[in-house]
């Protein structure tokens, strides 16, 4: 890993001196040739924001509701936002099942969702009341840095109250049993007369990925919630180890379960940067590994991006704008350069990204006859597909429900994939469809960029994904080489539909002539 100043400057420059196009179909759409097949599973682009009462019934937070679970099982993966609150509502004192604030029951949650094959990232993010109260009324605020007022936020040790829950947490959860029982606890008193009572268990194995808070660096919030990046580095140091034990037995989560990753919270401006003065807050601080690498206190990188005009009118962003021509691939491009040449081996994940169907500056546009709603569902699937292209790890959508509703003009009010009903919208369909088609291939290469042409590959089977990069209703006809097939399936996305429409076709001389749209389109070689 470089750590240099001068390094880290050059670094800068380059990011800093990237020149935005005038317009959207300026920007230049990256070919990844790809030389072998990606390890990652095209489900794990298919993730999705939630909370824990979008799993359950009302009033009835220990029972998983079936209708729900249907449509949260469209996807490949969860991040659970969790207020720390809920297991710690009184200092010191750990509920989790039912927990005493909120009364939610994430023993049977995560069970549900581990039975469902489904990933999950628990989001630990906000400050308990009994914290926020340190500060002066005026300064009071949920997302304030986790901290006591008036505390050093650069020392590991002013986090420590978050990072014994941390332990506890990843004691309950993680997949190590061999921990000394003594240093685990619960509120084992109940709420009232008959209710269900904490108890200790360890080891469950239920959640393999947390992230320590959401968005460190909202400048939105003031100097009380954000946090330069040594600050959270600081933070994470805590948070991930206990800053390498130096705090206690019971802080940290590698200190509970070395097995469970620890994910850096989302960042909100996605800049490289902020990382790279991480990491070199980890050098001076945690020094180096064995291996001669940098000790660092996080395993995955990760931040949020919206595809908007924010780019082309100066940071202000007044409509959606379809992934291939937004900012996002090179970004995702800028992020894993950082991380190859100053965190080899760290993966990087995009963990809120999406689109409004409402009147908003984040909106998904009607294209010709396709409604907001369809065109959110063809652009957060295109944005699955872009990320798998340039490498990015995972992707998650924000979110499940609406926000604030159709109606509400703010952006990200309307970004859901289910009605009020709880019906899904076309987006929830195309993610599930896409997810049994294949969830489980490999983005392997881009054959083409006009149309954009992807090879996924599971073992020895084959889907080309065939889609228009555009945003004004633009078709194609593309002659896709499928060798010496004399067959292939093609599969079409349906709306209010389980599964693709698919319809088996003749090949002549391994050459199939395809029309293309702006909705993706898979081809089965058979």
């Amino acid at each position: 890993m470089k750590s240099n100043f001068n390094a880290l400057v050059i670094f800068l420059i380059i990011c800093s001196c990237t020149k935005s196009p005038e317009t959207a179909e300026q920007v230049k759409i990256t070919q990844n040739p790809g030389n072998t097949t990606s390890n990652i599973a095209f489900k794990n682009y298919l993730g999705v924001n939630a909370f824990e009462w979008d799993f359950v019934e009302p009033n009835k937070s220990d029972v998983i509701s079936e209708r729900r679970i249907s449509v949260i099982n469209c996807f490949g993966g969860i991040r659970h936002y969790l207020d720390w609150e809920r297991m710690e509502s009184t200092e010191g004192k750990y509920t989790f099942n039912p927990t005493h604030a909120g009364g939610a029951y994430y023993d049977v949650m995560y069970n549900r969702l581990k039975a469902d094959d489904m990933s999950l990232l628990v989001c630990i993010k906000n400050d308990p009341r009994w914290l926020i109260d340190t500060y002066p009324a005026d300064q009071r605020g949920a997302d304030n840095t986790p901290v006591n007022y008036g505390a050093d936020k650069s020392n590991p040790a002013s986090y420590i109250k978050q990072a014994k829950m941390g332990f506890q947490f990843a004691a309950r959860y993680g997949s190590n049993k061999n921990i000394d029982s003594g240093l685990v606890n619960v509120n084992t008193a109940p709420r009232w007369t008959d209710d269900d009572p904490n108890t200790v268990k360890i080891g469950l194995d239920l959640v393999k990925y947390i992230e320590c808070n959401n968005e460190p660096d909202k400048w939105w919030a003031g100097k009380k919630a954000q946090q330069t990046p040594e600050e959270y580095a600081a933070n994470l140091s805590a948070f991930y180890d206990g800053n390498m034990g130096k705090l206690g037995k019971n802080v940290g989560v590698k200190t509970a379960d070395p097995n469970m990753k620890v994910v850096m919270a989302g960042l909100g401006d996605a800049k490289p940067e902020f990382v790279v003065k991480m990491i070199q807050w980890c050098r001076k601080n945690r020094g180096l590994k064995k291996d001669g690498n940098v000790n660092l206190c996080f395993d995955v990188i990760n931040y949020h991006l919206y595809p908007n005009d924010a780019y082309l009118n100066g940071g202000k962003a007044s409509t959606g704008v379809a992934p291939e021509l937004s900012e996002i691939g090179p970004v995702a491009d800028n992020f894993l350069k950082m991380a190859k040449e100053y965190a080899p081996g760290i993966e990087v994940w995009v963990t809120e990204t999406g689109y409004d169907v409402g009147k908003t500056p984040q909106a998904a546009i009607a294209i010709g006859k396709k409604s907001s709603f369809v065109t959110q569902a063809d652009w957060n699937l295109r944005t699955s597909l872009l990320y798998a292209r340039h490498g990015i790890s995972r992707c998650m959508f924000y979110m499940l429900d609406d926000a604030g509703g159709i109606d509400n003009p703010v952006q990200y009010s309307s970004s859901g994939f289910q009605n009020d009903d709880l019906s899904r919208r076309p987006s929830a369909d195309y993610m599930l469809q896409a997810k049994k088609l294949m969830g489980n291939y490999g983005y392997s290469a881009t054959l083409s960029n006009q149309p954009l042409v992807d090879l996924y590959k599971l073992d020895k089977k084959e889907i080309y994904v065939l889609t228009v990069p555009d945003q004004k209703g633009r078709t194609a006809t593309y002659q896709l080489d499928l060798g010496t097939s004399t067959q292939a399936i093609i599969h079409t996305l349906q709306i209010g539909k389980d599964e693709m429409a698919h319809k088996t076709v003749s090949i002549k001389n391994g050459k199939l002539q395809i029309e293309v749209t702006e909705t993706p389109v898979f081809v089965e070689k058979i």
